[in-house]
């Protein structure tokens, strides 16, 4: 998983264009980029799409975020999709893992009622849409077994603080959405799950795209989520694993296995810890060679 663009749910065509841009996930938006008005012709929508491309083989995963769990809209978000099998749903506005427990017992009961598999329907998070969700980036860890990742979001965050903006002039986050990226990351890591990076919203700036997906990566998230089609081969670069890293995290690997007893080794002239052999396996399970 390296991209996840936002489709919106109430069209058709651009569902249709999602599933040919290269992403890895499509996340299929009931929330934000709907209306109130449109919100049921939107799970219509999105729940044929779902049940017209779920078995196909070659596909990206497909995920839809419903409304928050204090909108009153949710229940009917889950019955519209979830008979449509996605493989997993967006949650937005999360205010710490109660809030994951809670839509995990939502996803439990429909997946008993439309005969699905127990516990297939994962879960990822939005985290930081307010000030009460950044306080509980640390009540995460076992709060469901669904939950696959953690992500934030800028935008929400800054209506909740009544900012003018959540950046600076010269493009970067200001201080408090500074901080809530970076407790994000450490919240996904408490949680044992991964870090999705957030949108970045001006779509025509592929050079400033780039550059924030080569930050997150060096910082450990491991996604970064897209507003528009065009944004996902640059995301796919930036968080594709090269070769040489594959290969260094496997000498890393075979060099501890060499040495089963040793808390320390040497790898091509550096001295190397437990913490570097805990960064190789996560990153070759990333990259799909580490069970």
């Amino acid at each position: 998983m390296r991209s996840l663009l936002f489709v919106p749910g109430d069209s058709p065509k651009k569902l249709e264009k999602g599933m040919n841009s290269g992403a890895d996930v499509l996340l299929i938006d009931l929330e934000d980029s709907v209306s109130l008005d449109a919100k049921e012709e939107a799970r219509r929508t999105t729940a044929a799409f779902l049940a017209e491309h779920s078995k196909e083989a070659e596909r990206p995963r497909l995920f839809v975020r419903v409304n928050g769990l204090t909108t009153g809209l949710i229940d009917a978000d889950l019955d519209g999709v979830m008979q449509s099998a996605p493989d997993g749903i967006v949650l937005p506005k999360t205010v710490g893992g109660a809030d994951v427990a809670h839509l995990g017992a939502k996803l439990a009961v429909r997946e008993a009622e439309f005969g699905l598999e127990d516990g297939a329907t994962r879960i990822l998070a939005i985290a930081t849409e307010n000030a009460a969700g950044v306080f509980a980036l640390g009540t995460f860890p076992g709060a469901s077994h669904r939950l696959m990742g953690l992500t934030w979001g800028g935008e929400d965050l800054s209506a909740d603080l009544g900012a003018e903006a959540n950046r600076s002039e010269d493009g970067a986050y200001t201080d408090p959405y500074r901080l809530a990226r970076s407790l994000t990351l450490l919240g996904a890591a408490a949680a044992g799950v991964d870090a999705v990076d957030s949108v970045f919203t001006n779509f025509r700036d592929m050079a400033g795209l780039e550059t924030e997906c080569r930050t997150a990566r060096r910082d450990g998230f491991v996604a970064k989520m897209a507003i528009h089609p065009a944004q996902v081969p640059v995301i796919n670069g930036a968080f594709t694993l090269s070769p040489e890293a594959v290969e260094g995290a496997q000498a890393v690997i075979e060099a501890f296995k060499a040495n089963p007893g040793a808390g320390v080794v040497g790898v091509n002239g550096e001295m190397l810890d437990r913490p570097h052999l805990l960064r190789a396996e996560r990153l070759l399970r990333r990259a799909g060679r580490f069970p």
